[in-house]
């Protein structure tokens, strides 16, 4: 009993210090001495403690010290990562935003901004292929037309493609345009002025398509390069080359021309129409029989082989010339 008496006292004094801590600074309870406390057992009465005074003076009536919330303290722990499945969320649902046009810088060889008009896949240009300085690439990519063009190409590439026509609006106003490479398209006609009007224009590639016939070009061609096309007969202009003073490349290789497109520029220093349908030659095609002393020093490579004709048939054809043509001589 004893035992009980001393436990009930010594939870009231540890509630009392909870709720008052005056009492809890007043009462020391690691000097705490239980034969301090001396009660007559045997006139314990269990059946009403309130007639005993376990206080024994304590004021715990006294106001209490209002311990206010602490704030919790801010602890700058770093963000964890997205998972990869989240981030890779992220990402598609990126790529099902609609895509926004952005500013793309010229290199060193143009000024400002290239962006150009939008294609028809609803794109700038310059987003839907790739612009450096003023040239713009645009291989491979499926385009069954030519995209329009910022005003400052210098440098055109659209090779490997499907597209079908060159129209005449293809390159209006392109004042600055150089070179036009068409390569391995499925080309079938090409608007007769559609290079017409390029004052800058000197190379234009369009081997390995279907055109039958070679539009005009302007004069300041250097070179130009139809092979493995379908140009017959009548698919040269006459005399187209003539006025090209500044020609230098000539490739008709795999197609269906008949003669040699003469007159020939003095410019001109190589020459290709290897297998095509070229039976005979006049003597004056390369050579001026009226002017014996005349040599043409810059045409040094003619490729005649895989054509129907004999060129040892034509020897004074070639006496200008610093070498005879490549082809059969027998």
């Amino acid at each position: 009993m004893r035992m009980l008496v001393r436990l009930v006292l010594g939870l009231f004094v540890l509630k009392a210090a909870e709720a008052n801590p005056r009492f809890s600074r007043q009462v020391d309870l690691d000097s705490y001495d239980s034969t301090n406390y001396d009660v007559d057992l045997d006139n314990l009465n269990l059946e009403n403690p309130d007639i005993y005074d376990y206080e024994d003076g304590l004021t715990i009536d006294d106001p209490q010290i209002e311990i206010g919330t602490l704030a919790p303290p801010d602890y700058s722990y770093p963000v964890p990562e997205a998972s990869l499945e989240e981030q890779e969320e992220e990402e598609e649902e990126e790529a099902e935003l609609p895509l926004k046009p952005q500013l793309i810088p010229q290199g060193s060889g143009g000024s400002g901004v290239l962006m150009g008009p939008d294609t028809q896949k609803g794109m700038p240009t310059c987003l839907l292929c790739t612009c450096l300085g003023g040239s713009v690439y645009c291989d491979d990519l499926k385009l069954d037309s030519v995209p329009p063009l910022p005003k400052d190409t210098t440098h055109f590439y659209a090779r490997y493609n499907r597209i079908t026509k060159i129209n005449k609006s293809d390159f209006a106003s392109m004042n600055k345009l150089k070179r036009i490479d068409l390569t391995a398209n499925e080309i079938t006609t090409i608007d007769d002025k559609a290079f017409l009007g390029l004052p800058e224009l000197e190379e234009v590639v369009i081997r390995e398509n279907h055109i039958t016939q070679l539009p005009a070009l302007p004069e300041t061609m250097t070179l130009i390069d139809a092979s493995h096309n379908n140009i017959g007969t009548k698919g040269l202009h006459r005399e187209a080359f003539k006025d090209m003073t500044g020609l230098l490349y000539l490739y008709l290789t795999d197609n269906h021309v008949d003669y040699v497109p003469v007159p020939l520029p003095d410019s001109l220093r190589s020459l290709h129409l290897q297998r095509n349908n070229i039976q005979m030659m006049h003597e004056d095609t390369f050579c001026n029989l009226k002017d014996f002393n005349y040599i043409r020093n810059a045409l040094e490579d003619i490729r005649l082989d895989g054509n129907p004709i004999n060129l040892s048939r034509t020897p004074q054809a070639y006496i200008c010339l610093p070498r005879i043509p490549i082809g059969d001589l027998i």
